[in-house]
């Protein structure tokens, strides 16, 4: 989520937790079983479509302008490779990257990026 946030430079994206009132909204549209869903969801309202794990993360980084877009040409792969590559990522990124201790608390501007 920073790492959008971050370059994020035009404000297209907004973040709403899946407890939230839009966050169950969008999951009982799109039937969505919490339970399965580990993975990041991308809901295009001028589309009225949902995206999830690579997909919705390969047009997330399409978004986000030079060099971050570049990695949207892996949308030609299918998806099930695609998927088990962000499977693989997701699973091993604690372990990478590691994982902090706690959340952050948003500034102003932040706040502005997430949906009540």
């Amino acid at each position: 989520m920073l790492f959008v946030i971050k370059r994020d430079k035009k404000d297209k994206f907004l973040f709403a937790p899946l407890q939230s009132d839009v966050g169950k909204g969008i999951i009982k549209k799109f039937n969505i079983d919490t339970k399965d869903t580990d993975s990041i969801l991308l809901y295009n309202p001028k589309k009225d479509n949902l995206s999830y794990k690579s997909t919705a993360a390969l047009l997330v980084a399409k978004n986000l302008g030079f060099p971050t877009y570049i990695l949207s040409i892996f949308l030609i792969l299918p998806a099930f490779i695609r998927n088990w590559v962000y499977n693989y990522i997701a699973k091993n990124r604690y372990k990478w990257y590691g994982k902090k201790e706690s959340c952050m608390i948003p500034t102003p501007e932040l706040k502005s990026k997430f949906l009540a």
